[in-house]
């Protein structure tokens, strides 16, 4: 038994989570941060979604990186690497119950990976028909593989990669 994965139809209150994550990362990091980016399936209106909310802090470059895991650390993060994904880096928490469940990376401004990440959150967001057709696939993917998180990410791969394609990444 994996992972169980969990897809739910869109939530109003996902960007109100993202705030008051977003308002903790300002607090704790104010100069270092370029800007606080909602990115993934929860910042696009009417897309299904595992809810989780997905966070860039977007910094200047990786010449920062020590000071911010130095000021996220105070707020509880700790620091994990960039998980095999260059242009991220991937930090993890404990005891932040006040706050819905996120995934927090922090990228360079020059980041390929946060293209990517705003690149396809804007694409969706100008898309409605490919918000449908994703939304199915992900409650398809979900159904299928309720317990397989890797099945259900390789399941909407697909879709992800057409649409990169289509954007020119």
């Amino acid at each position: 038994m994996g992972k169980p994965v969990v897809v739910e139809p869109y939530n109003e209150e996902w960007a109100a989570d993202f705030s008051a994550v977003k308002a903790e990362l300002t607090d704790a990091l104010g100069y270092l941060a370029l800007r606080i980016e909602h990115v993934g399936s929860t910042s696009v209106k009417g897309l299904s979604a595992k809810p989780i909310i997905d966070i860039d802090v977007v910094i200047r470059d990786v010449s920062l990186l020590g000071d911010v895991i130095k000021a996220l650390g105070k707020k509880g993060y700790v620091h994990e690497g960039d998980l095999g994904i260059s242009g991220r880096e991937a930090f993890k928490y404990e005891g932040k119950e006040h706050l819905r469940k996120h995934h927090l990376y922090v990228c360079a401004e020059n980041s390929l990976e946060l293209k990517r990440h705003i690149t396809f959150r804007n694409y969706l967001r100008s898309h409605p028909e490919a918000v449908r057709e994703y939304s199915c696939i992900k409650e398809e993917g979900a159904e299928l593989f309720p317990n397989d998180m890797d099945k259900y990410i390789e399941y909407k791969s697909p879709f992800i990669e057409k649409i990169y394609a289509e954007i020119g990444l």
